[in-house]
């Protein structure tokens, strides 16, 4: 549960969006926006400073179940939908993409948004950005990163459970259309909602497209693309099963997480879902 300090948004004053999105980055902590923008065409990039943020609505929360943040933290700052209403161009460009400097890319698609109202942070327990502590390796939580009042997960597949999307590092905000998006990866073919290639996709959606991307869309924080972890589901869908278990008993250095808790249906489906994807669907890419 959390403890709402300020529920409701508080404005500081009268804002001017447009004003605020500036051509040129004024500061290395600047935040990047783009995607489709109010009043700009797809693809152009746009700069909004620290300062300009703090003026925007702001809601405050005390925190107890981010995994990044000790209990009882304090955090302050601008919803991801308010960021949405302010800068997106429509109703359509509702799926916000969240892009960290080590390539790591977090998707917050409507039901997402709807469920835990995450929040751009600004302030942690009343303390600027350049006051901010160091997250838990010991790096920096800047220039932005994201959380949430309080996490309850919201479905369920199979043994895969909704995950807190909590990025730190965050450069890059974009709002984007989901159809687009999630179009890169969609199973190629007709499946039925709760087929195991269905099941497959929802769950790669949310976990391995952060970390891996298919052409232009997804994370660029892993060395192995959508293409290639396709093709080691066809190959070789013992060791595509393993790696997703146990990564590093495949690649003693791999970075990745492991799914311990992953059983076999749900392996069955991830396997199942990648497996739809060809040579030729790989070398296809979405418009934008």
């Amino acid at each position: 549960m959390f403890i709402a300090l300020a529920l409701a948004a508080s404005v500081p004053g009268e804002v001017n969006p447009g004003a605020m999105l500036r051509v040129q980055r004024s500061a290395p902590g600047n935040l990047e926006v783009g995607g489709e923008l109010v009043g700009l065409p797809f693809g152009t990039t746009r700069y909004l400073r620290y300062e300009d943020l703090l003026q925007l609505p702001q809601e405050t929360y005390t925190v107890n179940d981010d995994s990044n943040l000790p209990r009882n933290t304090v955090i302050r700052g601008v919803a991801l939908t308010t960021l949405a209403r302010l800068f997106g161009q429509s109703p359509d460009s509702a799926l916000i993409v969240a892009i960290c400097s080590d390539g790591y890319r977090t998707n917050y698609p409507r039901d997402y948004l709807a469920a835990h109202h995450p929040l751009l942070v600004l302030q942690i327990n009343g303390k600027a950005r350049a006051e901010w502590p160091q997250s838990g390796n010991g790096g920096r939580f800047g220039p932005y990163l994201i959380s949430h009042p309080f996490f309850k997960p919201a479905f369920k597949v199979l043994s895969h459970e909704d995950e807190p999307q909590i990025p730190y590092g965050v450069t890059r905000i974009e709002f984007r259309r989901e159809s687009r998006v999630f179009g890169a990866i969609r199973p190629v073919g007709k499946w039925p909602g709760d087929s195991p290639v269905m099941q497959g996709y929802i769950i790669a959606r949310q976990d391995c497209f952060r970390c891996h991307d298919m052409g232009a869309e997804g994370g660029s924080m892993a060395s192995v693309n959508w293409v290639q972890m396709a093709a080691i589901a066809r190959s070789d869908s013992r060791r595509f099963r393993q790696i997703i278990r146990n990564p590093a008993s495949v690649t003693p250095t791999a970075k990745m997480p492991g799914q311990p808790g992953y059983d076999d249906a749900t392996l069955d489906a991830l396997t199942a879902y990648f497996q739809t994807f060809s040579e030729a669907r790989a070398e296809s890419r979405p418009e934008p």
